[in-house]
């Protein structure tokens, strides 16, 4: 597991790889990943948005920006806490996504950014 604190918000990511597959001759890899988001400052914050850095082995690097999270924003009170899962299909058989969360503040109304630390999509296979 993988977690790190931004501003009293901790983020703790798992991963886990679910096969492989050809799509028009190109392999694929199909990852999951499981997000917790605790809220350990004493503020009241909610998740407004996402980006995120999908770098693989042999490609270039590509984005995803959204709101929220699956579909949702959660509201996060102090100790709080909210997980969801969500998918990563990847051609390289390495790779890791890195990202950032948008959040606000409900005490000032200001919005600040948490950091998703970097986590490795690897195919089992290939590291032996």
């Amino acid at each position: 597991m993988i977690q790190q604190i931004t501003r009293g918000i901790k983020i703790s990511v798992e991963t886990k790889f679910e096969g492989s597959f050809l799509k028009e001759n190109i392999p694929h890899h199909a990852f999951l990943y499981f997000i917790t988001i605790e809220n350990q400052s004493k503020n009241v914050v909610q998740l407004l948005s996402r980006h995120w850095k999908i770098q693989e082995a042999i490609n270039r690097p590509h984005y995803v920006n959204g709101t929220g999270v699956v579909g949702k924003k959660p509201v996060l009170r102090p100790g709080e806490t909210y997980t969801y899962q969500s998918g990563s299909l990847i051609t390289s058989p390495m790779g890791s996504m890195s990202g950032t969360f948008i959040m606000i503040n409900f005490t000032t109304a200001k919005k600040f950014n948490v950091e998703v630390p970097c986590f490795k999509l690897n195919v089992p296979y290939i590291l032996n």
